[in-house]
């Protein structure tokens, strides 16, 4: 038997998801805080998230990408090489929730952890990309403070109301998904513009 409801078990994972996405060791480090405290009743597949080495891993590296995620420029080239974390790890924290299921479920409910978290992390970098030419700090470090933010408080509602949490990660994706699309609209009219004034 899977260890919630299956319409409050996709809301779990859809937030879960998202938050991996903004910031996955803060995600896991919160998971397993919660879980070691006895607030949530994680299922045995994520017991692991629990243990005290696994809670401490977590937390370091959320200590250095805390800081890392908030230098200009450096922090573009963390996201990027943090596509190859957020979005598999998403997936398989999906993948393990969802233990109680069929395979197929499985591989669907992490298809979907992994998409969710993609659109997450490809908004996050998006806007670092707007972000980072500014020249001051202070606009990179706070919206890398609000993603950090973000990221813990999702994971933390989830656990007390999931379905207001996954509407506001579903929001979000909307929001992601309407952005992208107009960026890279203004983006191919900009280099067409370019394109006919450089023709001889």
């Amino acid at each position: 038997m899977p260890w919630l409801p299956g319409d409050e078990l996709f809301a779990v994972l859809v937030a879960i998801s998202f938050a991996a996405g903004l910031n996955v060791y803060a995600t896991v480090a919160t998971l397993g805080l919660l879980a070691h405290t006895h607030w949530l009743a994680l299922p045995h597949s994520l017991a692991l998230l629990g243990n005290g080495w696994v809670i401490a891993a977590s937390l370091a590296l959320f200590a250095v990408e805390f800081f890392a995620d908030k230098i200009p420029a450096f922090d573009l080239v963390w996201n990027a090489l943090h596509t190859f974390i957020r979005v598999p790890v998403a997936a398989l924290l999906a993948y393990q929730a969802t233990a109680g299921l069929s395979p197929l479920e499985q591989a669907a409910a992490a298809a979907i952890g992994g998409a969710v978290a993609l659109a997450a992390h490809g908004g996050k970098t998006a806007a670092r990309a707007v972000v980072t030419p500014s020249p001051e700090p202070f606009s990179n470090i706070g919206l890398s403070l609000g993603e950090d933010v973000l990221a813990i408080s999702l994971t933390w509602l989830v656990t007390i109301h999931p379905y207001l949490a996954a509407g506001i990660a579903l929001s979000l994706v909307l929001v992601i998904l309407v952005m992208i699309r107009l960026v890279w609209g203004a983006m191919k009219k900009l280099f067409g513009t370019a394109r006919r004034f450089a023709a001889p």
